[in-house]
């Protein structure tokens, strides 16, 4: 199975600041990569509700892994925008290939040249599963005009500059551009998105973070089940405590809860146009569900105890990765609470 892989590797990848081979090769042959890729190109042109499902899934065994597949979807997407036939052609010539990106506008600039070329220069940082990446999508500007770019990542360098504390096989260093050329064609005017697809992006840092949840609670369920006593206690084990069985339904309850709201942000993303009226209230859920699952994994690590920190338990891992992921700006709480006050006034 794709996600007994994941988690077998998942060690590995954080200790390498990159997702493993073997890991790569699972999500590949799986269709992960192939999620957001049109089907008239071999993709599965999956809903924001298969795309969520899916994430939550790989991320339960490695939210690492599940976040640079939803970095795949999110560029992918981006790339359906491209306006030329022959420009898509070639960006999904592998529908399996995965892609990256960044939305910094102010990290890169182009130059249109005589030939029909555009030549950038820039620097993108935070750039996750750049380097398993065949494609990466960057925002810059070209005489002042916001644009998108897709380039193939053998024209750009590498800079290792992910040192973090979570979300650290992600590999989510720093690409940049000398001066490179690409065709006028894989260039386009930056356009606005619709609600329905800031709503998506949102849900693929989401996902990661809500499978990572589940995964510090599969762990501690696990250790509810080896029959582990509380320490200096007369219970004969965790089970037996009132206090315990409260925590965990209460850790339970939020994670369930943060994937029931992050579903119905689903739905309204595979409905009709939402209005932009409602996107305030839409991201306050997916920052109040991404909320949830960091209060979940304290309540876990309390059941857990000290042992859960050693650097051989994958709590600890689940722990550190809910905590960045989580703190994206997509799922930014003050940011949502601002801008839902701003609305409703």
């Amino acid at each position: 199975m794709t996600e007994d892989l994941v988690a077998a590797r998942a060690a590995d990848g954080e200790a390498r600041d990159r997702l493993t081979p073997e890991a790569i090769g699972a999500l590949r042959a799986n269709g992960d990569f192939a999620l957001a890729v049109p089907a008239a190109f071999g993709g599965q042109d999956a809903s924001a509700e298969t795309v969520l499902r899916r994430l939550i899934g790989i991320g339960r065994a490695d939210p690492s892994a599940a976040w640079v597949t939803g970095v795949s979807v999110t560029s992918k997407t981006l790339a359906k925008r491209m306006s030329g036939e022959d420009v898509r052609k070639e960006l999904f010539a592998d529908p399996d290939a995965v892609f990256c990106g960044s939305g910094r506008l102010e990290c890169g600039t182009g130059t249109r040249e005589a030939d029909g070329t555009v030549t950038i220069t820039g620097a993108w940082p935070n750039v996750s599963g750049c380097e398993d990446a065949a494609w990466t999508g960057v925002a810059l500007t070209i005489d002042g005009v916001p644009h998108f770019a897709h380039i193939r990542l053998g024209d750009l360098r590498i800079d290792r500059t992910w040192r973090v504390a979570g979300m650290r096989a992600t590999g989510s260093h720093t690409v940049v551009a000398d001066a490179v050329g690409i065709p006028d064609g894989q260039v386009i005017p930056f356009r606005p998105f619709e609600v329905n697809d800031l709503l998506l992006f949102g849900l693929c840092v989401l996902g990661p973070v809500i499978g990572g949840a589940r995964g510090a609670l599969d762990t501690v369920r696990n250790m509810f089940a080896s029959g582990r006593k509380p320490f200096m206690t007369a219970y004969a084990s965790m089970g037996e405590s009132p206090g315990a069985r409260h925590w965990l339904a209460e850790a339970t309850h939020l994670i369930e809860r943060a994937e029931r709201t992050a579903l119905a942000v689903a739905a309204a993303s595979d409905g009709p146009e939402v209005p932009r009226s409602d996107l305030a209230r839409l991201h306050m859920d997916e920052a109040a569900a991404a909320r949830d699952c960091r209060a979940a994994v304290d309540l876990l690590l309390d059941l857990h105890g000290a042992s859960g920190f050693g650097t051989a338990n994958p709590l600890q891992r689940f722990w550190r990765d809910v905590a960045v992921g989580s703190r994206h700006p997509h799922l930014n709480p003050y940011l949502a609470v601002e801008n839902l006050g701003k609305a409703l006034v």
